[in-house]
Order: structure tokens, then sequence, then C-alpha cells
């Protein structure tokens, strides 16, 4: 598996996860150029619904509106193609990682987040996207320059 950085040009490195982890290569710098970034949660089937989810439900887009949030999924079951997964998918797009972080510790959301963790488990991640203009390419010949030998 591969990590990215995504470095304040615009440009990306990519190398082996271990090499990371090693130090091999740089750490990821601050970002001075803004990517949407991504709020993605796998939630886990339940027994039951809860009100609580219900409302929940009701109350979260008001939280991340503030922050630019927008839902691009919201509760599927993915259609699995390959590995493991069990659970639904929601899919929050926000304008920048800082904007992502801002709403998660927002008040608003902090308020209502008890009602779907003590009764919905799941995780959450956040995930940077790529600026305008990425190439895979450019990725794939960082990782072949990482490459031994």
């Amino acid at each position: 598996m591969t990590w990215q950085v995504i470095d304040t040009a615009g440009g990306v490195t990519a190398g082996w996860r271990h090499a990371r982890q090693h130090r091999k290569h740089r750490a990821p710098e601050p970002q001075e150029t803004l990517v949407t970034a991504y709020a993605l949660a796998r939630l886990q089937p339940t027994a039951a619904p809860h009100p609580d989810v219900a409302t929940y439900i009701e109350r979260i887009q008001e939280t991340f509106e503030p922050f630019g949030g927008r839902f691009l999924v919201h509760g599927v079951t993915p259609e699995r193609i390959e590995g493991e997964w069990e659970g639904d998918v929601v899919l929050v797009a926000f304008p920048d990682l800082a904007a992502a972080h801002a709403w998660y510790a927002s008040p608003a959301y902090q308020e209502i987040l008890p009602l779907r963790t003590a009764h919905l488990p799941g995780e959450l991640i956040f995930l940077p996207g790529v600026p305008a203009g990425y190439d895979a390419a450019t990725t794939a010949a960082a990782l072949r320059a990482a490459l031994p030998a």
C-alpha cells in the first residue's frame, strides 16, 4: 500500500508505508494549497434503529453547513467489489482539512455526537483530496524512484 504527500507546490510524492515509518521520506508539510477534504464514516449495522439516531440525523446537516460541508453519500450500503466491508457509508465534503476538523470540534457537533455513538458504532476518518490537475503518473514515477535498485 502506498502513501502520498501533497506538497505546497501541488506536486505529489509517494513511497511505501514502511519507508515513511522509517523516515526515508520527508514528513508531510502544512498545506498552503487548499484541496477538498472528505469525512468518511463507516457505520456498523445494528439490531434495531434508535430514536437518538433519528435525532442525530435530523440535526447533523446543520452542524457542518457553517463549515462548508455537504453530503456526497449518506447512509448507503456499498456494493462490495473487493475485500471485506460491513456497514453503511457516509461521505461529507469540506473545503479543506481545517474546515473538517473545525466542524468535528464544534460545540454543535459535539452536542449531538453521543446520540450516534451510543447506539450506532462506526469509524470516521478525514481524507485530503488531490489538487486540481493531479496526475497519477506523477505518483507512479515517485513510487518507482523510491523502489530499491
